[in-house]
This record gives C-alpha cells, structure tokens and sequence, in this order.
C-alpha cells in the first residue's frame, strides 16, 4: 500500500477514532438543540430468552471509590484497570437557561443486571467500504453483589497505521446499576496515558454533573448517561423499537441524542452471527448501532458516517466471560 494512503488514514483515524467508544467525539454524532422532553422512559425491559455468554459468579468484593492507579494491561480481568486523572478544581456552579430537573429525594434502589458480572467485547475498527483494518478497541464491564458497577473502555490504532500515528483513548465509568438502568456517578477519560482534562462528576441528589474541562455545572434529565455507559444502558431502553431520546454527557457536554428504529437484522461478525436491532441517529454525521437482541442487548457492530462521507466501522471479533 502506497505510504501516501497509509499516512492518509492514520491522519483520519485521529480524528475519528475517538468517534467509535471515543471520548471526544459523541458516540452519536452530537445533537445541535436539546428537544424539549425525552421520547421514552428507561426502564428495565423483560428479559426475553437469550443465549448467555457464560455462566460466571458474580463478584462479592464491593469496589471502592475510584483511585489513581497504573492501567493493567489489555488482557480481561475481574479488576479492571482504572484511569488516573488529576485533582479537580473546586466546583462552581453557573447560571444556565437550561429548564432545572426534579431532585431525587430517595436513592433509587439497586437491580439486577442484565449481563453477567463479568464480561468484555473486542473490536475490529474498520475504515472506508474496502474495511481496511486501522485500529482495535475493547470494552469491559463488572457488576458487584452490592448493585455497583464498573465500565472500561479503550481505542487505539494498530498495524501501519499505528506505525505513522499511534492513538490510544482510554475512558472509564462507575456507578449504580438502579431500577432505571445505569446511573453514571463518575466518568473519566485520558489520551495516550495522560488525562485529557474531559472528566464527569454526577450528582444525582441535586440532578447535576459538573464537567472537569469547563468547571460548569449544568442540570441533567433523569436516566442521564456518559458517553461510555450510553452503549449498556441501551439493554434498558422499555421499547427502543420505538426510538427514544437519551441524555448523554461526553465529557465536554450534556445534550439529548434521539434514537430511531431501523427494525431488526441478521448480521454476520468475527464473534459471530447475530439477531439485532438496529438503531441510527442523524445530525450533521450519522451513527447507526446494531444491538444483539439474543446476546443481551449487547453492542456487536457501530458504523459512523462524517459529514465529509466518510465511514468507519466497529465490527465484534470476541466477546465473553474472562
């Protein structure tokens, strides 16, 4: 292959990588206005028949609070590794035209998970309609006896690509699994082992986020997600056949994403042959997600379209139990 081109897509892949679990770029595309009210309520859907991963015992050691600590390598594990960030600045509230949200006056109480205690999915990130392969990314999650969870994320570039410009974004989110679905309390995220300052700290007593690369705190819509929690809390959708609209905090802000149903498809992957849902949302870019409707709702394959046309694809290669 032509340096040229190879140079040409690592110089794309590091602005659209971060697109695909990214940390920067909204999973969909971003939104440019809040609609008014969410179009669907996040509860949790009956559990249909589905083929389990494996059958793995949950975890009985309650996880503690995040600490600074050196990332495990890319290898599954029950402790997932953790992304140190720096202290954040004091919080300073300021004045938004944005409608304030209803406090909670009693914490939700903690559910049952849909998915296993434990459990990961890799991915292959493709580019352009040939699929050339310029990247790898990896998911893992872990949920604890104690209603707690823990969510890790990594994209990085690889092969030729990695060779002309080597990217790796690492993102993090814990919090409580409740009747709703996930309820993020912290999101971290870094680039290339350093913190990239686009950090989330949830309160959900008060219903508001303080965002670490402005210092703002901005009101949020109950069933809020960050950008990593997104992905899972889909399972929880009551009828995403019907679409819905979803509160998203990137790490940079907080804006609705609405959802629409492309209805469901058979889909072939390198993990597998899969019944899914597929679901797309349209701004100036377009991000579609096929949901494993007999794996758990899992995410299996996400394709992004930029507004230049562009489409990079993230395909399933393994998923499991470690």
């Amino acid at each position: 292959m032509p340096i040229a081109i190879v140079l040409a897509l690592a110089a794309s892949l590091g602005i659209h990588a971060v697109a695909l679990f990214g940390t920067d770029i909204e999973l969909f595309g971003g939104a440019a206005e809040e609609p008014p009210a969410l179009r669907a309520e996040l509860q949790p859907p009956p559990v249909s028949p589905a083929k389990p991963l494996a059958e793995h015992k949950p975890a009985t050691k309650p996880r503690s609070k995040i600490k600074p600590a050196p990332l495990a390598s890319a290898k599954p594990s029950a402790h997932l590794p953790t992304v140190p960030v720096a202290p954040t600045e004091p919080e300073v509230t300021v004045p938004t035209d944005e409608p304030k949200a209803d406090t909670v006056s009693q914490p939700p109480e903690p559910a049952k998970p849909l998915l296993p205690a434990n459990g990961f999915i890799r991915f292959a990130i493709l580019k352009g309609a040939d699929g050339f392969r310029i990247g790898r990314a990896e998911h893992r999650w872990e949920f604890t006896e104690d209603g707690r969870y823990h969510l890790y994320g990594m994209t990085e570039t690889t092969g030729l690509v990695a060779l002309f410009k080597s990217v790796r974004f690492e993102s993090e989110s814990r919090g409580r699994l409740v009747a709703g679905g996930l309820q993020p309390e912290q999101y971290l995220s870094r680039k290339n082992g350093k913190d990239n300052n686009e950090n989330a700290d949830f309160d959900w007593t008060a219903t508001q986020v303080l965002l670490a690369r402005d210092g703002q705190t901005r009101p949020i819509a109950p069933g809020t997600q960050d950008i990593l929690s997104l992905n899972y809390q889909l399972a929880y959708l009551r009828q995403p056949e019907s679409g819905a609209t979803v509160g998203v905090v990137t790490g940079k802000k907080y804006e609705r994403y609405a959802l629409d149903s492309l209805g469901e498809e058979d889909i072939d992957t390198p993990a597998g042959r899969f019944h899914t849902l597929h679901l797309r949302a349209m701004t100036d870019s377009v991000t579609e997600i096929w949901l494993a409707l007999d794996h758990h709702r899992l995410p299996v394959k996400i394709r992004f379209t930029d507004k230049k046309g562009d489409v990079f694809e993230q395909i399933a290669t393994e998923l499991g139990t470690p």
